[in-house]
C-alpha cells in the first residue's frame, strides 16, 4: 500500500480511494490502519453509485 501511496505522489494525485463492502470488517481495519478514512458524499443528494466498464 506504501508503494502505491508513493507512486500517486510521484504523479501528482491528490488522493487514494477504496471501496469495501460493509461487512468486510477486516479489509477496513487494515485500510485504517494504512491511513484511509471512510467518508460519505452529501447525504442529501442520495447514494453514490459506483459505475464500471469490463474492457
Amino acid at each position: 500500500m506504501a508503494e502505491v501511496e508513493l507512486l500517486a505522489q510521484q504523479r501528482g494525485c491528490c488522493k487514494l480511494t477504496l471501496e469495501v463492502l460493509q461487512g468486510n470488517t477486516a479489509a477496513q481495519s487494515v485500510y485504517q490502519r494504512c491511513g484511509f478514512d471512510a467518508y460519505e458524499l452529501e447525504p442529501q443528494q442520495g447514494q453514490a453509485l459506483f459505475w464500471q466498464k469490463t474492457i
